[in-house]
């Protein structure tokens, strides 16, 4: 009986972590697999000059906000490396697998975009075109849905 509490709590916490981001979800869909980003050439800029990406207002807005999250894991890296996670394929491998035992994963997978686009700009812009943040936001609502259902 402890157990199934145990896990009920989990699943709460888990489902108050995921809500707020899922009012994104329809945004990533109308945009997926198209450019979150286009380099800014203002006025006065040359071709010598570095550019930098502008990103959609609400990306930043799903960033900022998962950035503040508790599903945020500074500790990506090591969930790449430990589940030998190095491509978009195995990323989408590893999502779509993924069961409550492997929410870490998740968060980790979530963390690298969110968390990395802070340094490497491109990596926001990738997790939309290639549907990385689609992916995981769907695996964990497939994930706390099913458990509390489980719960009646």
């Amino acid at each position: 009986m402890d157990e199934k509490l145990d896990r009920q709590q989990i699943v709460q916490e888990y489902r108050q972590m995921l809500e707020p981001l899922l009012k994104y979800l329809p945004w990533m869909e109308r945009n997926a697999g198209k450019a979150a980003s286009r380099n800014y050439r203002g006025q006065g800029i040359d071709r010598n000059s570095i550019t930098f990406p502008v990103y959609d207002a609400t990306l930043l807005e799903f960033v900022k906000e998962a950035s503040d999250s508790a599903l945020m894991d500074r500790n990506y890296d090591y969930v790449y490396s430990r589940n030998r996670i190095k491509t978009h394929e195995d990323e989408r491998r590893v999502i779509a697998s993924a069961q409550l035992k492997e929410w870490d994963i998740l968060r980790g997978i979530l963390s690298r975009y969110v968390l990395g686009g802070r340094t490497k700009a491109t990596l926001w812009g990738e997790a939309v075109e290639e549907n990385i943040f689609i992916l995981v936001l769907k695996q964990m609502r497939r994930i706390v849905e099913y458990w509390d259902k489980t719960k009646k």
